[in-house]
């Protein structure tokens, strides 16, 4: 991983600490002061970003760290573990929201009306959230990173959250009801948990060595047809770890062929890959003589394959 990325993940955490952590103690203040405990449902939510992006920051630090013994592809895949951990997080503050909503909710006791303040520090809160979610989203497609890219999905679901709230309040001093306010805490307690799931599922398939867009194998197989003398590119298998592409292939060349020169055009098929995929971390290619006929050939995308799954799509 380059010093340049760890160090756009690490900024991206400590702002997002910040922030969050302002506007966290703000709601959660105010909240409580107002007497809106959708408000404070807000705040908590904020809360929880805020140890997401400490998961965020020191999972940047263990994706630095080089390939070793123990590791020999590196440590990039934390990036995906991290993702599916701060997916866990949110979901159970929402779950817990949800808990304390609902008890308030069939409380007996009679809810008094919240501050004006209330409206005012969700103004607020919306602004900033909106100015990170911007920020953060460029932070993370400039480096492919899904943690940060999480965070800023999260964020900008805040907002919805915060308006959610800002809505509820305005009803709640309209209609002088304040079991509107708890209702709008426990909308926010379950738009939460499906955030924390939609995260979870979205991570699965990078843990499952997939990939989100097939159409990466269109484009090794150009980039092999364009070195002469290489045929039947096969058994492609291309994962992801981190923001990096792993790709193995097999490849077919003259039988007569010295290995020094299968050598050679195995060493231009790796270039032209590169030269048409951004973010390779590695290429492993095999080397078959022409015609070659493998009866256990079961994993790997050929062409015939490929052709198969786009139909079924």
């Amino acid at each position: 991983m380059s010093t340049k990325r760890t160090k756009e993940l690490k900024k991206a955490s400590w702002i997002g600490i910040l922030g969050n952590s302002i506007l966290s103690l703000l709601k959660i203040g105010v909240g409580f002061v107002s007497g809106s405990f959708a408000v404070i449902a807000d705040g908590i939510d904020s809360l929880s970003d805020v140890f997401s992006y400490f998961i965020t920051l020191y999972t940047a630090r263990i994706i630095s760290k080089p390939p070793d013994r123990r590791y020999p592809y590196g440590y990039m895949k934390a990036e995906t573990i991290s993702t599916k951990v701060l997916s866990f997080i949110i979901f159970f503050a929402g779950a817990q929201l949800f808990i304390s909503t609902l008890t308030r909710i069939f409380n007996p006791k009679p809810e008094v009306m919240p501050d004006i303040i209330a409206i005012y520090v969700t103004i607020i809160s919306i602004i900033g959230k909106g100015i990170l979610s911007i920020w953060q989203f460029r932070i993370g497609k400039r480096n492919d990173s899904p943690m940060i890219i999480v965070n800023a999905k999260n964020m900008r679901n805040d907002i919805l959250i915060s308006l959610s709230v800002l809505v509820g309040l305005i009803f709640t001093f309209k209609f002088e009801m304040p079991v509107l306010d708890l209702i709008t805490a426990l909308i926010v307690s379950l738009w939460i948990m499906k955030v924390a799931f939609r995260i979870f599922m979205e991570t699965n398939r990078e843990l499952m060595d997939g990939v989100d867009d097939t159409s990466i194998y269109d484009k090794i197989f150009s980039a092999v047809d364009s070195v002469e003398g290489v045929k039947n590119p096969h058994r492609i298998r291309v994962r992801k770890t981190g923001n990096l592409f792993l790709i193995s292939l097999d490849i077919e060349v003259n039988k007569n062929m010295t290995i020094s020169t299968a050598h050679e055009l195995s060493r231009k098929v790796e270039q032209s890959i590169k030269d048409a995929i951004i973010n390779v971390y590695d290429i492993l290619i095999h080397i078959e003589p022409e015609g070659n006929v493998e009866i256990d050939e079961q994993y790997g995308i050929s062409r015939d394959n490929l052709k198969i799954n786009n139909s079924n799509k």
